[in-house]
């Protein structure tokens, strides 16, 4: 599976990216036919502290899924964006079967 990670408007630390790769390779145990990933990391211009926003795109045969999440920190979105991701791939896996 390939993942790409792309940071808007800052550079992501090593940290940060070695979590994500580590957490997005664990879908496979969910579904194993994930073709990529990719993940943007942007930080809004808002007054708030929520302005970080992660989205993370998988490619799966036949459909892609897509997750968009904002917190005050990018591990914050990116473990609510995860697990989000975590029931979309269930249920899709699910629909497969079903056929």
């Amino acid at each position: 599976m390939e993942i790409k990670i792309n940071s808007v408007h800052f550079d992501a630390d090593q940290k940060l990216i070695t979590r994500i790769n580590k957490k997005i390779t664990k879908l496979v145990q969910f579904f194993d036919g994930i073709i990529s990933a990719e993940v943007f990391l942007r930080l809004e211009n808002v007054q708030n502290d929520e302005n970080k926003i992660v989205e993370i795109k998988l490619s799966i045969p036949g459909n892609d899924l897509f997750v968009k999440k904002q917190s005050k920190t990018f591990e914050d979105a990116f473990n609510k964006g995860i697990e989000s991701l975590g029931r979309q791939v269930t249920k899709h896996k699910e629909r497969l079967r079903s056929k």
